[in-house]
């Protein structure tokens, strides 16, 4: 198979580009950029910016991308950049079309990093601002986490507490300085400042000695808890290992990899190798967290910051805090949200104090205030492509365009990986991340959302879209409200969702492949293939069922899977057997085990997709209990390590009431035969059976689109792999980009489902 990315087949690359990008020579820049590479399509102004359609191969458009942003007018400046592949129209030519007319559309931009022009300042001994850390212009710095209200006017922010100076009124108010409406424009003299605080909120130091002092802490291997722009980080030494074992101690986060900041883009490529669509990532004005391979496992890093783990999740500083406080460091800190486990970041000074006290050892604090908290994103590479994992800062509420005229729609989204969306006019917005909402601060910071949407946005909903599970806590929160509610099938709106963000209209087939959605049929689905049609989805295959003995306490527990398969597979001679290695269940947890399998006792029926993964971590003797979400299948895509096995598992293909079921069970008995296998070869022959059977399936189904989407969906070797394969068979795989495969897409899919069944219902 040819890479991926370097097909020389065309694409369309739509761009939405938002920034200093009118009236300053952008779009014949652009015509002239096109010309020279041979592209063609179009640029045309729009009310929410400058729209670009390219069509060329792959690799000319990731060279137009990265000129673009390299060559691009110097008074220009791109506050953020949108791309979305979508199928090729056939242009023959590239042409600058007139400007899109309309309203135009009150649009709450993401924070964005530091501008090039505000770090010379910062690091200038010279200007007004040298070591300033609230140092920001019209073209970078704080926005969604400040705005209060619509329109954006430093009255409605919460730079409102902080009256500016004479000059810096004079910047604001001249339409020739870059600084002109610039709302949260500060300065020494009258903005925010920075104090050093110890636990019990009594200040140590304050301005740029609290940020020196911050720094000395972090070198002596103590915990900082560093209050950034959409809430607090906690810091300590990348390279120091019993400061990175105590800070998972305090969080009480086992193994669950930290993300690094590393003082500058070429520090990174000391520690990991990088993509040229990745180095574009890292140094985006998004600014998130790259996922990067290592160069070398023993790199001079910390070994607790991602074990067992070849990759690592890098950012570089975006804010002028973080440049000032990378630069008196000189190396890479790790960087985690500042929360214990599963809660929502920190972003309150005081409420730090409370809920970080036993973690941090000093608190680097400021007084400009935070409305609402934003996470670091989450990217990576995927099929030459950006795939958004988790979605916040730099990303969040920009909205996905459609074309056409939505009805006012509040989707609640899922149980884990929560986000919210709400359609105004024919822009969906899509919030942040908010987290799994299992604990009640979470509950909490969810309706927050909710209410921050529908007051930012000016919502008057006709109804709530949420999920069918009636155990998630954001569906009993749509059904404890007065709007009509619009339940949409899971794996239903996992589709809908890549879908709606590839631009692409039904027919076409889904496979939507994750840990756990709630089926119609009352069991839990989790691998399956669904023919969507207009306003309605049939299910025309799913994984073979099993039981998951303890139901939830399976998802913890990998072993439980890799049980439940060999009982499925093998009856009851599983248990006086040496198929399981020796010591994984103490007799006694077999005989109760057994018992629940034998009797369906708590025991319900999966056809998961992320279960099987589990099952076979374990099964292959890999990973027997999870500290994490996903882990054993992260530790088994992992165990492929470039692998470069062919083969696969063998499998079957049943079919019953026009329903075909792939039944992996001639994998299980292959997988405890082979014993003295390779684990390498071994996880590459299950990624490899599980690419077989969707491309099976979508040769029998006979339907050209084939769309992806769920959490296994961020695997990069089975979704790479079945992309090319899915293409060799002469079919269209679409894929992910700029909202997550996992559940921080769901609510997007919900929307999505929800207005096109009021529509059909008016029509």
């Amino acid at each position: 198979m040819a890479p991926l990315g370097t097909e020389l087949a065309l694409s369309r690359l739509r761009l939405l580009i938002r920034g200093a990008v009118q009236g300053v020579g952008f779009r014949p820049f652009i015509f002239r950029l096109a010309n020279d590479l041979g592209v063609k399509g179009w640029v045309t102004n729009s009310a929410s910016g400058v729209v670009i359609e390219a069509e060329a191969s792959n690799p000319v458009l990731q060279e137009f991308l990265q000129r673009l942003e390299a060559e691009k007018p110097a008074i220009s400046f791109i506050q953020s950049l949108e791309s979305t592949y979508l199928d090729p129209l056939g242009f023959d030519s590239f042409s600058i079309r007139e400007s899109c007319g309309g309203e135009k559309t009150a649009l709450v931009l993401p924070d964005i990093a530091t501008c090039p022009e505000c770090m010379r300042e910062i690091f200038d001994p010279a200007n007004r601002r040298y070591r300033y850390p609230f140092t920001n212009c019209t073209n970078c710095g704080p926005r969604f986490t400040i705005i209060e209200s619509l329109p954006y006017d430093r009255a409605r922010t919460t730079m409102k507490t902080f009256k500016m100076c004479e000059e810096c009124s004079r910047e604001y108010s001249n339409p020739a300085d870059r600084r002109f409406h610039a709302q949260p424009n500060a300065c020494p003299k009258c903005g925010p400042k920075l104090e050093l605080w110890n636990p019990q909120g009594q200040a140590l130091a304050r301005e740029y000695d609290a940020l020196c002092a911050s720094a000395q802490a972090v070198r002596e291997g103590r915990i900082v808890a560093v209050k950034g722009l959409g809430g607090f980080h906690l810091v300590v030494d990348a390279r120091n290992e019993e400061s990175v074992r105590e800070l998972r101690k305090r969080k009480r986060r086992e193994e669950k990899p930290f993300a690094l900041m590393f003082p500058t883009f070429e520090s990174v490529l000391k520690y990991c190798d990088a993509t040229e669509v990745e180095r574009r990532l890292l140094r985006a004005p998004e600014s998130p967290i790259v996922l990067l391979r290592r160069s070398q496992l023993r790199d001079g890093l910390a070994e607790s910051i991602a074990p067992g783990n070849p990759y690592l999740g890098v950012m570089l500083p975006y804010t002028p805090l973080h440049h000032l406080l990378m630069r008196e460091l000189g190396f890479p800190i790790v960087a985690t949200s500042g929360n214990l486990s599963e809660e929502p970041i920190c972003i309150d000074e005081h409420e730090a104090l409370r809920r970080l006290h036993g973690i941090a050892d000093v608190f680097l604090v400021h007084n400009r205030p935070i409305l609402r908290h934003v996470d670091d994103s989450v990217v990576r590479e995927m099929g030459g492509r950006e795939l958004v994992i988790r979605r916040a800062r730099g990303f969040a509420p920009l909205p996905l365009h459609v074309d056409r005229e939505l009805p006012c729609v509040v989707a609640v989204g899922a149980q884990q990986k929560n986000a919210i969306a709400a359609s105004v006019h024919s822009n969906v917005f899509v919030s942040q991340h908010i987290g799994d909402l299992e604990n009640a601060t979470s509950h909490e910071a969810f309706q927050s959302v909710i209410g921050s949407f529908e007051s930012l946005f000016e919502l008057k909903p006709a109804s709530l879209a949420c999920d069918m599970h009636p155990a998630y806590l954001s569906t009993q929160y749509a059904q404890a409200s007065a709007l009509p509610q619009i339940p949409v099938q899971h794996h239903y709106a996992h589709i809908l969702s890549c879908m709606a963000e590839n631009d692409l209209e039904p027919p076409a087939l889904g496979i939507a492949w994750d840990g756990s959605g709630f089926g119609p049929d009352g069991t839990v689905w989790g691998g399956e293939f669904l023919l969507i049609t207009d306003g309605k989805f049939q299910r025309v295959a799913h994984l073979r069922p099993f039981r998951l003995p303890g139901g939830e306490k399976a998802v913890r527990e990998p072993r439980r899977c890799a049980l439940a398969l060999l009982y499925e597979v093998f009856g009851e001679r599983v248990f006086d057997s040496g198929f399981l290695a020796a010591g994984v269940f103490s007799e006694e947890e077999l005989r109760i085990l057994g018992t629940m399998l034998f009797q369906r006792i708590n025991s319900p029926v999966t056809t998961s997709a992320g279960r099987l993964f589990d099952g076979f971590a374990s099964l292959l003797n890999l990973r027997h209990m999870a500290r994490f979400e996903g882990q054993a299948a992260m530790e088994l895509e992992f165990a492929q390590n470039g692998s470069p096995i062919e083969d696969a598992y063998p499998f079957r293909v049943q079919e019953t009431d026009e329903m075909f079921v792939l039944d992996w069970a001639p994998a299980v008995e292959e997988a405890v035969t082979a014993k003295d296998e390779p684990l390498s070869a071994a996880s590459s022959r299950f990624h490899n059976m599980l690419v077989e059977m969707c491309v099976e399936v979508a040769k029998r189904v006979g339907e050209k689109k084939v769309v992806l989407s769920g959490g296994c969906f961020q695997n990069k070797y089975l979704t790479e792999r079945l992309i090319g394969r899915l293409r060799e068979m002469g079919l269209r795989p679409y894929w992910h980009q700029r909202v997550p495969p996992n559940d921080g897409g769901i609510a997007l899919g919900q929307i999505m489902a929800a207005t096109a069944s009021l529509q059909l219902g008016r029509e």
